[in-house]
């Protein structure tokens, strides 16, 4: 495998901290994988499965979003995405593929993988830009949080007008990544929700980069744009013939236990989208791609890909 780091200028003059990832030797590449990671991480955590993407003949390319990693302009900054922040993440998604596209690999299929918060940027990515790209993947998702996020945004409003946009929020992450752990009491750690893996689990407490606490504004704009993703015409601009696969664990808490991917699995197939399909893997936690089982996980999505691939061909 092949790896450089590139930046990008988004639209509005923000330096887009860019991975690239492409297979060994004189071989050209088949399909580009564009990945948007989770809340709290970095695209720089991809590495080992772009390294399966590219044995099998794929170019992956993962951008660090705003707030997030390099994109980030210090450790100080790593929580703060700005204003109109998920939109924002949106769009620098989309002017990636644009630049994928336009300057890179113009004539290869594309298929988008989005983890945890990156499944749902990703999800109202193709309700905007769906018609873009020959595939989603969806991992680490999870279905329409209904009037709960309404309460979120209320709080997070309250905290950032009191507090400032830049202001880290304990009480917010509390309720978000401390509720999720509740789940696996006792707890070794703050982030065994993540993975039965404890190497995994530690490797990401480790990073600088992963697992801090976020601001009032993240979470304002973040829980605006889970709320714009599930109005019903958004979903309904969704493509009826782009092809969905949605997998994730059944003990993940941000898939409400292996309750809320059927659920958007219905929802889909009940906008009329064709090909939607989904795997729960049983024990697995929120992180499938680092749980003890994921080399399974790995083989599974490059089956998808790969039954997909010879649709596009043919």
């Amino acid at each position: 495998m092949y790896k450089e780091t590139f930046n990008f200028k988004a639209s509005d003059g923000l330096d887009i901290f860019v991975y690239k990832w492409s297979p060994d030797g004189d071989r050209q590449g088949k399909a580009v994988v564009q990945i948007a990671h989770g809340m709290a991480e970095t695209a720089g955590r991809y590495e080992s499965f772009a390294k399966s993407l590219t044995d099998d003949g794929y170019i992956v390319y993962a951008n660090d979003h705003r707030g997030h990693g390099k994109t980030a302009k210090s450790l100080d900054e790593v929580g703060y995405i700005g204003p109109d922040g998920f939109n924002r993440m949106v769009l620098d998604m989309k002017e990636l593929t644009k630049f994928i596209r336009n300057v890179e690999n113009p004539n290869f299929p594309l298929f988008l993988f989005g983890h945890s918060m990156g499944s749902f940027l990703s999800q109202r990515y193709i309700s905007l830009y769906g018609k873009d790209i020959q595939g989603v993947i969806l991992s680490g998702t999870s279905c329409n949080p209904g009037p709960i996020v309404n309460i979120g945004i209320r709080m997070a409003q309250k905290e950032m007008d009191k507090n400032g946009p830049k202001a880290k929020s304990p009480r917010l992450n509390d309720m978000s990544f401390g509720g999720y752990n509740k789940k696996f009491s006792p707890n070794r750690t703050d982030f065994d929700w993540l993975s039965r893996d404890e190497n995994e689990v530690d490797k990401y407490i480790k990073d600088p980069y992963c697992g801090g606490i976020f601001t009032t504004s993240f979470y304002y704009d973040f829980l605006s744009g889970m709320k714009e993703i599930f109005k019903k015409e958004n979903m309904g601009n969704v493509p009826k013939d782009l092809p969905i696969y949605i997998f994730g664990g059944d003990k993940d808490p941000v898939g409400k236990m292996g309750k809320g991917v059927p659920k958007l699995v219905k929802a889909y197939k009940g906008l009329g989208i064709k090909d939607v399909s989904y795997k729960l893997y049983k024990d697995g936690r929120h992180e499938m791609l680092n749980e003890i089982n994921r080399d399974e996980v790995v083989r599974d999505i490059l089956v998808w890909l790969a039954s997909h691939m010879e649709k596009v061909c043919n």
